[in-house]
């Protein structure tokens, strides 16, 4: 990638966004950043429509189009027993809502990819805001992708258990998954940077899991130790 290069990162001021912002920065990419939290772009929520408006004006006055399009900001604030209305609609708006605008917004071609999760398609209870987003965004992504046909590449890349602490963890939290150990921001800028290299041209439309194995293993009461005490 060149310095000519133009890339936007939402949620990029921590976690997983950091990381592709990192990333981008060190092969000589322009990153535009939105956050709520503190970064060196655009302070602001994607929530809000005129907020995302304000934000693509800047990118588009500055550098005239882009190049990449990551769509990683999201969050949880529960399920049926602790969600609203009004915070189950605003984790929509964070999680789908916003890339779809953004999508129109920039209007450009671009490589797009959205960050979605395993849990698009498992779950452990009262996640229903979160998992809900995350199955919006995979299913916009195949949409967008043969509503963009000829023009823009659209895939997504559902992360397991991804540790953006820096924690150390051992025994069974590592060795449950297959491959031996947890997920680090790292293995997910991989997939991301592999979507967005032209030699990735021939893909679109897909999902990439990145879970260590996690969602492919099969588990029933006694088996190889596990237990179910509900």
């Amino acid at each position: 990638m060149d310095k000519s290069k133009v890339a936007v990162v939402t949620g990029g001021a921590r976690g997983i966004g950091k990381a592709i912002r990192d990333a981008f920065v060190t092969q000589g990419v322009s990153v535009c950043t939105i956050d709520r939290l503190d970064n060196n772009y655009f302070v602001g929520d994607i929530a809000d429509e005129q907020v995302l408006r304000a934000f693509a004006s800047k990118v588009i006055a500055e550098h005239g189009a882009i190049d990449f399009l990551i769509n990683n900001a999201c969050l949880s604030r529960g399920g049926l027993s602790t969600c609203s209305y009004d915070d189950f609609n605003y984790v929509l708006r964070v999680g789908v809502t916003a890339p779809f605008l953004l999508t129109q917004l920039f209007n450009t071609p671009a490589s797009i990819v959205n960050i979605s999760s395993t849990r698009h398609r498992m779950s452990q209870a009262d996640t229903e805001s979160y998992t809900a987003a995350k199955g919006g965004i995979t299913a916009l992504t195949h949409a967008m992708a043969i509503t963009l046909s000829g023009k823009a590449r659209v895939n997504s890349i559902s992360p397991g258990w991804i540790d953006t602490t820096g924690a150390q963890f051992e025994g069974p939290d590592m060795t449950q998954h297959p491959v031996g150990r947890m997920g680090t921001p790292s293995d997910i800028v991989h997939a991301v940077m592999f979507l967005c290299d032209p030699k990735s041209s021939f893909i679109t439309g897909q999902d990439i899991t990145v879970d260590g194995g996690m969602t492919k293993l099969m588990v029933y009461h006694n088996d190889l130790g596990w237990t179910y005490n509900p």
